[in-house]
């Protein structure tokens, strides 16, 4: 398996990491039964952990198709790599800054993230020379 598909993964698990994050502290019975209506009263970093997993949940797929379309127009395997990595690492700053309450760095490293998808897709759209 290659590191970019080993990178769908990670993105994969991430929101539910952010989860356990933004409900550190609670015991599960204060959010099991209603787990949504529970999440409406969370508060500062936890409430930004919560926004977070969301935002993680919105990325991936369009990450993970990325990537995938890389793979099957035979962008060279270095280059996809070396995109996801960024990309997780991107996600990663974003996760940080958003439970840091850094809006701005965290605009720029999901913009960052973004671009690596993008980039994916344009990679993808070039002819590779066989």
């Amino acid at each position: 398996m290659t590191i970019s598909l080993w990178c769908i993964l990670a993105a994969l698990l991430a929101p539910y990491i952010l989860s356990v994050l933004a409900r550190s502290g609670v015991t599960k019975a204060d959010y099991v039964q209603n787990p949504r209506a529970f999440n409406e009263t969370l508060t500062g970093w936890h409430r930004r952990a919560h926004l977070a997993q969301l935002n993680a949940f919105e990325t991936f797929p369009g990450f993970a198709a990325a990537v995938l379309v890389a793979h099957i127009t035979q962008v060279p395997q270095l280059q996809i790599d070396i995109v996801a990595l960024a990309f997780i690492l991107f996600r990663i700053l974003h996760a940080s800054f958003y439970i840091t309450d850094k809006p701005n760095l965290r605009s720029l490293s999901w913009q960052m993230g973004m671009l690596c998808i993008v980039s994916l897709f344009i990679l993808a759209a070039i002819p590779q020379q066989a």
